[in-house]
């Protein structure tokens, strides 16, 4: 992945893609087509959608693989706990949708109302929609340009009845490209609270996940803090505890401190959370005392303390 520019002008200015510094970005043909046109009226559209939901998180990461997607499904059902607050999370990782597995939820398929696409309920309370319900077979592969994407992203932020809702969680790709732009610009009209940042403690993520807060940073998308997962691992049997992936430069936390951004904690390496996202199960339901769950916990109250400052002291749900 290539460094964003120092001086980029942001992709929603008169020069994005433009500019000197433009020269040489991956993102400068996107950000340069959008450069001085008129507005896109989805843009409006979607801020009327979105007037009836509280609260926008998006759950981003530099790279792939270090569990952005289980976070945003624990995320989704943490919240949900509390049978008096209406959650949806929307996967927008259109190339690689895996919310419907993780989700319990493979093989459904999205209905049409009178009032737009109808999300497909895991709970009363938790909503989920993803393009995986759009496709023929979990094995389908979807080969899609960037405008096909994007348009997608429209489609599920303008025509899906979210109804109201006090959490929409959005998963998205790894990465600084199309469908984070995307999903920004269509939602920077409708007060979107920020991101949260997966990684795993190795250099080699860190590095991706700074340039992905200097994306944050470039359009203006507020940074809700870091999550450190696969956080060392400890044994079953024997308690020890060992790094699987190393923090060379001292992993996350420090990283946070240099950049000026919240670290929301860290989440232990379990085996059994692949085992339960491969059976569609909520971790935390399944192991309950584990310290990965008190980990998903402390980390989603401190979110929800984030986006509603007078929750704080509060006892989470489920604790």
């Amino acid at each position: 992945m290539e460094e964003v520019p120092q001086d980029c002008p942001g992709a929603g200015s008169a020069q994005a893609g433009r500019g000197t510094s433009c020269q040489g970005c991956p993102n400068q043909r996107l950000c340069a087509s959008g450069a001085g046109a008129a507005p896109d009226p989805a843009i409006e559209e979607i801020r009327e959608k979105m007037k009836t939901v509280k609260h926008k998180i998006l759950v981003l990461s530099g790279k792939g693989g270090v569990g952005k997607s289980t976070f945003s499904a624990h995320l989704a059902h943490g919240l949900a706990e509390d049978e008096n607050t209406q959650v949806a999370l929307l996967d927008i990782d259109i190339c690689g949708p895996s919310i419907p597995r993780i989700m319990g939820l493979e093989g459904e398929q999205v209905h049409q109302s009178g009032s737009g696409w109808s999300p497909v309920f895991l709970e009363d309370n938790l909503g989920v929609m993803s393009v995986g319900f759009l496709l023929g077979s979990p094995d389908d592969a979807v080969i899609w340009r960037g405008p096909k994407k994007n348009g997608m992203i429209k489609q599920f932020l303008r025509d899906v009845d979210w109804g109201d809702l006090d959490y929409l969680v959005v998963d998205t790709p790894p990465g600084t490209s199309d469908e984070h732009l995307s999903v920004v610009q269509y939602l920077a009209a409708a007060n979107i609270d920020g991101a949260v940042v997966i990684t795993t403690p190795q250099e080699v993520s860190l590095q991706d996940v700074r340039k992905e807060i200097s994306f944050c940073r470039k359009v203006r998308l507020p940074v809700i803090g870091v999550v450190e997962n696969m956080s060392g691992f400890v044994c079953p049997k024997c308690q020890k505890e060992s790094q699987i992936f190393p923090p060379t430069t001292g992993g996350a936390e420090p990283m946070c401190q240099d950049l000026q951004v919240p670290f929301l904690g860290r989440v232990p390496l379990d085996p059994h959370i692949g085992k339960s996202c491969d059976k569609g199960q909520s971790f935390m339901a399944d192991a309950p005392d584990s310290p990965a769950t008190l980990a998903y916990r402390s980390i989603i109250q401190r979110i929800r303390e984030h986006l509603t400052p007078q929750l704080a002291g509060a006892s989470p749900p489920g604790s």
